[in-house]
């Protein structure tokens, strides 16, 4: 989930009050309070403009894989449909769109879609941001070659009506990200005490404990939705080269790759 402007009284989009809803509005607000730093490398979004590198590199090298596409082309992702969940500022999105993707960004913060608009027309990409959920996207037929549902779990309300939503959306063949932070002491140590009480990496507040989601949390639901897991790994952040990098330790910091069957 992403911010887009100074306000922080956006809703979220309309949605069929009859359908349930994961949309955590105190989530949304904080975010869309945050957006207008979404793209400045130093502001309160620094944390993933430092991790972005480490996402991408797995997001094209298991995109690639999957596809049979050549890691090397710029327009690797040509062909693919493409849906960044949570898009926030279009931090994904618009390398996706650089790789060839037709990328749609969908956001329950109508001021990030708002921001990611205006960013994606300076820069001259053609995104089509929704300010819309999971759940209707789902709800609408919506399907994807490739879903990047990247730090987003942690900020719903519920996660197996979440998981189950997202997993609709993805085509046969097409495959999922998921990249969270695990729910354990160490996670609660770093993520939270360190990060935002100690270093100032992000706004107090920005993660809550009890919301965090252990993996065997998010391939349960996603099994039953007729995924399958594909390749899992953690994220861990080296103080002396200031980068991300990929790791075993999922204790933190954690990314999962699921499929859909090509039958």
């Amino acid at each position: 989930m992403t911010p887009a402007s100074t306000s922080n009284t956006d809703s979220a989009p309309a949605t069929d009050p009859g359908r349930a809803s994961t949309i955590d509005q105190a989530e949304v607000d904080r975010f869309s309070a945050m957006a207008a730093e979404w793209w400045d490398p130093a502001g309160k979004f620094r944390p993933l403009h430092k991790f972005n590198p480490v996402r991408l590199g797995y997001i094209k090298e298991q995109v690639c894989a999957r596809f049979g596409a050549d890691d090397r082309a710029s327009d690797a992702f040509k062909g693919l449909r493409l849906l960044d969940i949570g898009c926030g500022g279009g931090l994904l999105c618009e390398p996706m769109a650089r790789l060839g993707a037709e990328v749609v960004g969908a956001d329950a913060s109508a001021t990030n879609i708002e921001v990611a608009r205006l960013h994606a027309a300076q820069s001259g990409l053609p995104i089509d941001y929704r300010a819309t959920t999971a759940e209707d996207l789902a709800a609408a037929g919506e399907q994807f070659d490739v879903v990047l549902n990247m730090e987003v779990v942690e900020h719903v309300s519920d996660v197996p009506l979440y998981l189950s939503a997202c997993a609709k959306l993805v085509k046969p063949g097409g495959i999922m990200f998921m990249a969270t932070i695990n729910r354990t002491l160490k996670a609660y140590t770093l993520a939270i005490v360190g990060a935002e009480y100690v270093l100032g990496w992000l706004p107090k507040g920005t993660h809550t404990y009890e919301k965090l989601v252990r993996p065997a949390e998010i391939e349960g639901p996603l099994t039953e939705a007729g995924l399958i897991p594909l390749d899992r790994c953690g994220v861990s952040f080296n103080p002396l080269a200031d980068s991300w990098n990929r790791s075993r330790d999922m204790d933190v910091n954690y990314m999962m790759l699921f499929g859909r069957d090509r039958t």
